[in-house]
């Protein structure tokens, strides 16, 4: 079997700044450990994590809506301080195969639980500025994720660590239309940045820098078979990339109260555009140091050596969700239905451009599919300062198994969810809460890397959610 490599570049690239695409593709605090599909987080609020998120917007006494829903600040009256954090722990074992281009099995383990358990924090300000008038400022981080296998898995050469991770910067405003309508609209600054590191299989590419040499007339055909003994399989180099990237948006909200005892809100939040920009650092083995100075090489090399320090820019965009959310409020319970919708067929590719002239654009294709999230959850009043929550939900995958990443081992999910509210006084309350996450077997049928390595099997996946939030009405 041969190696077909368009130029040097095609085996080149696995890692330069494509690294830094698979890194922004992987999506997710963690694909695996974000609440909702690929690498998007729900958990900006305890209280409404304890109903599965429904009612998000329209229960009340949830500060979040700041960043969830602007127009739903019209149930806060007066001014109020919420701090949530969440603590996310993940789980994912992979089992399967791994060959490279020839075929030949690559050596190495499953990559033990490549999960983590991580921090989300979120801190949210409101105040009512008039009779009809709100305004609130919030942090929070919408969109993470983090993986790390081993660092000799089989599947080394299409990741080791993927962290991924937005951080916006909300600010609201909401005005009451009328006693029973209102609209808000937020501004939002959102910084993006990705890290990863990933093996580099220097078998491959020398093989397909020495097959280019002999088809091209530059070598001789011997070189092909001396090339392989010099640089054997499991002659592994490393990459780790960084980058980074402000992006800017907006939402638009609108809160109905329907009856004295029904709310409905609808929410939309615009994609986000980035430009990230990083830098990629590489070690190769000595082997492959010297092959590249061979002068006998160098004339392949098109002027540059590929695997140095290098720049290099990826577009991404995080995309736009439109959200409904509904409660209907009753003397001794709360009952609320939330639906969101994630377009996430805005990721159909990532094109990154180097700064390295010898390692040309590259290009992951992903075809990302649009998402729903739909949860139903409610509150107890047991008395007037214990609250009783419980919620279920299915948030389905924008990723499928032909084009499936081990950066993000995605597939549907199915949430059920408890939680508890304390209100020590009129001006301090506490809540807490409990997420198990059910995750389908997510099937990769052959995922390739830049070398043409292919790993073949699925992701056992699932998780543990638990949040704290304190909340203090001035």
């Amino acid at each position: 079997m041969q190696i077909s490599f368009r130029s040097l570049s095609g085996a080149a690239r696995p890692l330069a700044l494509a690294a830094l695409s698979l890194a922004v593709v992987g999506a997710l605090a963690v694909p695996q450990d974000a609440s909702a599909s690929a690498f998007q987080l729900k958990e900006n609020s305890a209280k409404g994590m304890g109903r599965a998120y429904a009612g998000s917007a329209t229960a009340g006494g949830d500060v979040s809506v700041v960043a969830n829903n602007p127009a739903a600040m019209t149930d806060l009256d007066g001014t109020y301080l919420q701090a949530d954090v969440t603590a996310i722990n993940f789980s994912t074992k992979f089992s399967g195969s791994a060959h490279d281009a020839l075929g030949r099995p690559i050596s190495g383990g499953k990559g033990g639980d490549a999960g983590t358990t991580l921090p989300v924090p979120a801190l949210f300000f409101a105040t009512k500025l008039s009779d009809r008038a709100h305004l609130g400022f919030g942090l929070s981080v919408p969109f993470g994720f983090q993986t790390e296998y081993d660092n000799d898995w089989m599947g080394r050469y299409n990741a080791i660590k993927s962290k991924f991770q937005s951080f916006d910067a909300t600010l609201s405003g909401s005005f009451d239309v009328s006693d029973t309508f209102s609209l808000g609209a937020s501004v939002i600054a959102q910084k993006t940045s990705a890290e990863l590191t990933s093996a580099v299989n220097f078998n491959m590419v020398a093989l397909g820098l020495a097959q280019q040499g002999v088809s091209a007339g530059a070598l001789p055909p011997s070189f092909l078979q001396q090339v392989g003994i010099v640089v054997p399989p499991g002659s592994d180099g490393r990459a780790k990339i960084k980058g980074d990237d402000w992006g800017y948006g907006w939402q638009l909200g609108g809160y109905w109260k329907l009856t004295p005892n029904d709310r409905l809100a609808l929410n939309y939040h615009s994609k986000i555009d980035h430009k990230l920009s990083g830098t990629g650092n590489f070690q190769m083995p000595a082997n492959v140091t010297a092959l590249l100075s061979n002068p006998a090489v160098a004339p392949l090399l098109a002027g540059g050596v590929p695997f140095t320090h290098t720049t290099g820019k990826a577009n991404f965009t995080t995309p736009a969700i439109a959200s409904a959310s509904y409660w209907h409020q009753a003397e001794k319970f709360g009952l609320g239905i939330d639906l969101a919708w994630t377009k996430w067929d805005v990721f159909k590719e990532l094109r990154v451009k180097y700064g390295n002239p010898a390692q040309p654009d590259s290009v992951e294709t992903y075809n990302w599919r649009n998402t729903w999230y739909a949860a139903v959850g409610g509150d107890y009043y047991l008395n007037d300062k214990v609250t009783l929550r419980a919620g279920v939900s299915v948030d389905t995958t924008p990723t499928y198994a032909a084009t499936r990443s081990p950066r993000v081992p995605d597939s549907t999910r199915k949430f059920a969810t408890v939680g508890i509210g304390y209100k020590a006084s009129e001006h301090f309350e506490l809540n807490a809460s409990y997420a198990h996450i059910f995750v389908n077997k997510a099937h990769l049928n052959g995922a390739r890397s830049a070398t043409g390595d292919v790993l073949t099997g699925e992701s056992d996946d699932y998780g543990n959610l638990l949040s704290l939030s304190a909340q203090y009405k001035f």
